[in-house]
């Protein structure tokens, strides 16, 4: 299943809490979990996709993020249906 958890800033953050959460990510997509990530452009916050077994794995794996176990950042965890040609969501015509 694919998952993406939405971060919302609520205190500020620090050079070493980043490259905590840098890290992080970096363990994430080592482990072949990581789909996408980054800061919105638009908004205060960012988001990071990625697979998981089920939504308590899913759930723990948003919570282990030093900016949101810092307290830094709320979450809100999301599951996604990836459109493709298997399941139809692309329309195959």
């Amino acid at each position: 299943m694919m998952y993406v958890y939405l971060m919302n800033n609520e205190k500020p953050v620090d050079r070493e809490l980043i490259k905590n959460h840098v890290e992080y990510l970096k363990e994430l997509k080592r482990q072949g979990k990581l789909v996408l990530c980054g800061p919105f452009a638009d908004y205060p916050g960012g988001m990071v996709v990625f697979g998981a077994e089920d939504f308590d794995e899913a759930t723990a794996i948003a919570k282990a993020d030093p900016f949101i176990s810092s307290g830094c950042k709320s979450f809100e965890l999301r599951t996604i249906e990836v459109a493709n040609e298997e399941n139809n969501y692309l329309f195959d015509e």
